[in-house]
């Protein structure tokens, strides 16, 4: 696994990058776009990165909510260089379109958090017949990301972060039976989503090694945000009890913010970060040929011609 150099990191760097609002981490003139910006963790990082001075492409699914969110971030942080593009990411079709009409309006791009997400208690599909916890959770992040392989490479040093968890710990690829409809289990489905993240955070670094694109993946906590809302039962009930305990998506957001932001992240690929701190993912999470086969799976089922090698030509 490529790592160019691994940062002395302690807990006190998170709070100095979220308390800053520039002072050690300036990025103006930086281009961010980041999923799942409506709320929660989403929301947070949008505003961190703003208050750096960056411009940032708040992606969301819902036109009312998005655009409720960019004000609400333009007035805490006082940045008009926050500006939402909207794109249902269940939809490969609708992944497409948001990258085709970010590359139209923008030669840069130089921070990209993969942060949407979602869970599900009952087995449901995609438009495009996938299972939706994984069309979500790791299809989308993968087509995305290398869809703007381009411009990130035309703008390195450049940086992906993707959201998983410690979910994925214990987590198992079922690549006989990837939407688990034979025998559905709502967190088994979020679990194999969030291996899949840290399996695809892996070998996109080692695709891009020796280029100046780097790709980090990060467990955010136990947050308290309306993830799981869209589900009924003890999922949601579940969530509504023990959201007093929950870390505050503001904290959450902390080590995206780090990942996207520090100068002590510069060059650093290929890892997993806990509290701003890099720490061991699952063993399984390792195994590089489960995620060479999980690549090429995902290029099958996402249709996509190229690959992260492609920016080698850049």
């Amino acid at each position: 696994m490529p790592v160019h150099k691994t940062p002395d990191m302690h807990g006190t760097i998170c709070m100095v990058t979220r308390t800053s609002h520039g002072a050690h981490h300036d990025m103006r003139g930086k281009i961010c776009m980041v999923t799942g910006a409506n709320q929660g963790i989403g929301r947070e990082t949008v505003a961190g990165l703003a208050r750096l001075g960056t411009t940032v492409i708040a992606v969301a699914r819902d036109s009312v909510r998005g655009e409720a969110a960019v004000e609400g971030i333009r007035a805490e942080t006082g940045s008009h260089d926050v500006h939402l593009m909207l794109a249902d990411l269940s939809s490969q079709a609708a992944v497409r379109d948001l990258a085709r009409d970010f590359m139209q309006r923008y030669d840069r791009l130089h921070v990209l958090v993969n942060n949407a997400g979602a869970i599900n208690t009952q087995y449901g599909t995609t438009i495009d017949g996938i299972e939706t916890t994984f069309a979500v959770n790791h299809l989308a992040y993968f087509l995305l990301t290398n869809l703007l392989l381009p411009v990130l490479g035309a703008s390195a040093p450049s940086r992906i972060v993707n959201v998983s968890s410690d979910a994925h710990r214990g987590g198992e690829i079922r690549f006989a039976d990837l939407g688990r409809k034979s025998e559905y289990r709502g967190y088994q489905a979020y679990s194999q989503s969030k291996l899949a993240n840290v399996l695809f955070t892996y070998e996109l670094a080692r695709r891009l090694e020796n280029t100046s694109v780097t790709a980090n993946c990060l467990h955010p906590g136990v947050v308290a945000t309306g993830f799981g809302r869209n589900n009924s039962g003890f999922l949601r009930w579940g969530m509504r009890l023990t959201r007093p305990f929950l870390t505050k998506p503001a904290r959450g957001a902390e080590t995206s913010i780090y990942l996207a932001s520090s100068p002590e992240m510069e060059g650093v690929t290929g890892e997993y970060f806990y509290k701003c701190q890099q720490t061991p993912s699952d063993p399984a999470s390792y195994d590089e040929d489960l995620a060479g086969y999980l690549w090429d799976i995902s290029v099958r089922m996402t249709g996509l011609a190229g690959s992260a090698d492609d920016v080698r030509q850049i």
